[in-house]
């Protein structure tokens, strides 16, 4: 179930990561929606929910404005 679970998490922040028009929209739709996948997967595979956001965050925004 964990890995159902972060598999579709992965899938579905890959799809919504793409629905920005500027380069900082990209940046900030990237970082929440990291933030929020990574909250969720530090919870399912049993870390710290916080540090996941962190991680999440800071790699979403990166790769958000790096993509756009």
């Amino acid at each position: 179930l964990k890995t159902v679970t972060i598999a579709f998490c992965l899938v579905a922040t890959a799809a919504i990561g793409g629905c920005a028009t500027r380069r900082e929209n990209a940046a900030l739709t990237g970082g929440a929606i990291g933030a929020g996948g990574g909250a969720l997967l530090g919870a399912v595979a049993g870390f710290n929910p916080l540090v996941g956001a962190a991680i999440g965050g800071a790699g979403g925004a990166a790769v958000g404005a790096a993509t756009h």
